[in-house]
């Protein structure tokens, strides 16, 4: 073999990207194929035909090797991360029973497994009744136990997206430790399947059975089959290694394995990350979820649909942009970016909490979003700030959060996601955290991520640690500029830190009135 190179596959939520990096961390090349996000028969459904998925899969490796001198026999091996909370229903043949229920997916259902009472009690004395009764009701599973009973009766293997495409590539029912984020009966202390006395048995309509054998981040699930190689182009025999959830892979693939460097990521969901050793609830009772580096946990605060609100905007308010970019031969980015930069830090006293999506704890069920201080000097570029600094803000809370619960103050930032191409929403969270902000060399960080499990996975490294050290390095750090964050402080502890509790009522009232977000009995 000439060289050594690791293909990560990377199914997230608007498309699925085929990349491969070499041992530095480069990447050689790249194919991405776009999904069409979902469909849905109901208001707040989101589903998505399962083969699809893997037929993207197959697109993206054949172009990948239409457009690149390095072909399947440099490949040393193969990873997949994926989007996390989406699942798949299978018969005794492998073959899918229903569209994949995606994690944007809001249906619940109020029929679900009885408990022990004994567990029910404890829940109760704990002051966790709701979280548990919440974590039944979204549970995909219990829904199509009870609303599709004759799927359910056919289904002989339930997985998450990842263990579907693994299941694909090497006809082995396996995946990763580390990608197991839903509602699912998952011991996310014990980085395991959770024991036989463990309440999620009873909370939840699956047997063990139907769950695939897990193995740890960097380890082998397995070779492509003599049928994945057919349709994909990977030669067959190639070890597929086990890697991570999206959000897991994009920590360390910005290099974030130790535990005061925060991973930022401005996606379709924004979050806050950081990589422990020690298992820390950041919220008590809402466990930390499974890193890319096998016996450690990413410690993480969510803000659901969070750049969600920036692709709104762009669509409903940015024709103009758009289309200059077009004209002109440049990235729309760009230009959003002169519109940021056109008023000034704090846009004016515009204030935005981003709480679109409802939540369990923080925010409650009853959460939306808002933004106050409009006067009549406002216009859309005061309210795309707005935008960008609400999520910031919201963010920075997390990471006060998780510096409370696990100790460690968080002294710099790596940002990945979409987000991280704008250099104003990178300098304007610098300014609101107060921090050194860096981006990382490349994009693509969950792709890169992934790469980085499959290269200790054969042996290119001897460790996570090596591996990280040698692929991951920063590109432009943004260093915040003492008399905008002298501002953003003021606003942040004077103002935002107040939005919540001083909206609650009126969220409970438009709740009450309205009926959404449904309330949960």
């Amino acid at each position: 073999m000439s060289a050594k190179y690791l293909l990560a596959i990377d199914n997230g939520t608007q498309s699925v990207r085929a990349i491969l990096f070499d041992v530095h961390g480069n990447i050689v090349a790249k194919s991405q194929v776009h999904l069409e996000a979902y469909f849905s028969a109901q208001p707040g459904w989101a589903e998505h035909d399962a083969d699809g998925y893997w037929q993207a899969v197959c697109t993206a490796c054949q172009r990948l090797w239409a457009q690149s001198s390095a072909g399947p026999a440099h490949v040393a091996a193969v990873s997949v991360t994926t989007q996390r909370g989406t699942v798949v229903n299978l018969d005794a043949h492998g073959q899918p029973l229903r569209p994949a229920i995606t994690w944007l997916d809001q249906r619940r259902t109020e029929h679900y497994p009885p408990v022990n009472p004994l567990w029910l009690a404890a829940f109760k004395v704990a002051g966790v009744a709701d979280t548990i009764r919440f974590f039944r009701g979204e549970a995909e599973l219990n829904w199509i136990k009870h609303m599709q009973p004759e799927i359910w009766d056919k289904t002989a293997h339930f997985l998450l997206l990842s263990g579907y495409l693994n299941y694909k590539l090497t006809d082995l029912f396996r995946d990763s430790s580390g990608s197991q984020v839903g509602y699912i009966p998952f011991d996310y202390k014990g980085l395991r399947w959770a024991p036989k006395w463990d309440w999620k048995w009873q909370a939840l309509a699956v047997r063990e059975e139907m769950l695939p054998e897990l193995v740890a981040p960097g380890s082998l699930l397995g070779n492509i089959t003599a049928s994945a190689a057919a349709q994909t182009g990977i030669l067959e025999g190639t070890p597929v290694i086990a890697a991570a959830a999206d959000k897991a892979c994009e920590v360390i693939g910005a290099g974030c394995e130790a535990p005061h460097i925060g991973c930022l990521s401005y996606g379709t969901t924004a979050t806050i990350n950081t990589t422990s050793r020690k298992y820390v609830e950041v919220t008590p009772f809402i466990p930390p979820y499974p890193a890319a580096i096998p016996g450690a946990y990413s410690t993480e605060v969510q803000i659901f649909r969070g750049y969600w609100m920036v692709n709104w905007f762009k669509e409903q308010f940015g024709l103009n942009e758009r289309l200059a970019a077009e004209q002109l031969g440049v990235s729309p980015e760009s230009l959003f970016d002169e519109l940021v930069n056109s008023v000034p830090p704090g846009a004016m006293g515009l204030m935005l909490q981003p709480y679109w999506t409802p939540g369990i704890k923080i925010p409650g069920p009853e959460a939306k979003g808002a933004m106050i201080g409009f006067g009549d000097v406002h216009n859309r570029a005061h309210m795309y700030r707005a935008i960008l600094e609400g999520l910031a803000y919201a963010l920075r809370e997390g990471k006060e959060r998780i510096e409370k619960r696990s100790g460690v103050p968080v002294t710099s930032l790596r940002i990945s996601g979409g987000g991280s191409q704008s250099d104003a929403a990178m300098q304007l969270t610098a300014d609101i955290f107060g921090l050194p902000t860096s981006r990382p060399h490349v994009y693509e960080t969950s792709g890169l991520g992934a790469a980085i499990n499959a290269a200790v996975g054969v042996g290119c490294y001897s460790d996570f640690h090596s591996a990280i050290v040698a692929m991951t390095r920063t590109g432009r750090t943004f260093e915040p500029i003492p008399h905008h964050h002298q501002m953003y402080e003021a606003l942040y502890k004077q103002v935002y830190c107040k939005m919540y509790s001083r909206l609650q009522p009126l969220y409970k009232s438009i709740q009450e009135i309205t009926g959404y977000p449904k309330m949960h009995e």
